[in-house]
């Protein structure tokens, strides 16, 4: 059994990704990168505050746009229309969940798609979809990376998504089908889930339900990810899969913590990067 250890690849990943950097400020640009946070939700936080630390660590330019929770709706879009018109901003994303006053759907399309590093817009959902796209969702496409690291066949094998989520089912599908697996998205009311996702020999799992998944789940030899962030009857971080239950049938496995978690981060810097080199081609060509 072999883990698949998304800090060891975060690491590796870091050090191209930091030559990248070096590469575009040689030609005058700056990765920019920036993040709305709407109140003092506590993951929120923490999760903005690994962004600011990586996107710093791999010298980004990174801005921290902080509102009480009383902010206006109005007030984020002013700033969405500031952000998209900032030359100086390769990608930005609006740290969600937001409150109540605020209307997510009209937030997320307000982004400039060519921007929305999250990729959660409308037209690069799309563009993901029809296999053409630039921007992909950072959690699924720091899946991929995972698995390509550790060189995980995905041409021709049975994959298995459970969960139908924006954020992780839906995209990390895509960009599986793009992989020429055959995949079967399922979620926690379909019906024989056990015999399906045994048939896995790539299972993914996204739902939010600590310790779900157990060996009858498994295939033997399936590699599985792990996208769930819980908390144990003992209060202790797990993941969906039951990591100990499942530990003598499969052949990689993700741990909660370290596995998907700095892949996602990985994959947003990844994704500034990109943008940054798109930018860096239209000044250098202009010129």
């Amino acid at each position: 059994m072999k883990l698949l250890d998304g800090k060891k690849v975060a690491s590796a990943l870091d050090e191209s990704m930091g030559k990248r950097v070096e590469e575009l400020k040689e030609q005058g640009i700056t990765p920019g990168l920036a993040v709305i946070l709407v109140g003092s939700n506590s993951a929120s936080s923490v999760y903005v505050r690994n962004k600011k630390r990586r996107a710093e660590k791999l010298g980004f330019d990174f801005q921290l746009i902080h509102y009480e929770d009383t902010v206006t709706e109005t007030e984020i879009l002013n700033k969405i229309d500031e952000l998209n018109n900032d030359d100086s901003i390769d990608g930005f994303i609006v740290q969600l969940p937001l409150p109540d006053q605020i209307d997510e759907d009209k937030i997320i399309q307000a982004i400039d798609p060519k921007k929305d590093v999250d990729g959660f817009s409308p037209i690069n959902v799309g563009n993901l979809w029809i296999g053409d796209s630039t921007i992909k969702p950072a959690t699924a496409d720091g899946i991929i990376k995972m698995l390509d690291y550790y060189d995980v066949k995905l041409k021709g094998k049975n994959a298995v998504v459970i969960g139908r989520s924006n954020i992780v089912g839906k995209p990390v599908a895509a960009l599986l089908l793009e992989r020429n697996a055959t995949v079967t998205i399922s979620h926690i009311f379909t019906k024989n889930l056990p015999e399906i996702a045994s048939r896995a020999d790539v299972l993914v799992v996204a739902i939010g339900d600590p310790k779900f998944i157990k060996a009858n789940y498994i295939k033997e030899g399936a590699v599985v990810v792990d996208v769930g962030m819980n908390h144990d009857e003992n209060g202790k971080l797990c993941g969906d899969v039951d990591f100990d239950d499942v530990l003598d049938k499969v052949s990689m496995i993700s741990p909660v913590p370290g596995g998907v978690g700095p892949m996602t981060i990985t994959s947003l810097m990844d994704m500034t990067i990109v943008l940054a080199e798109e930018r860096a081609k239209k000044v250098n060509g202009s010129k």
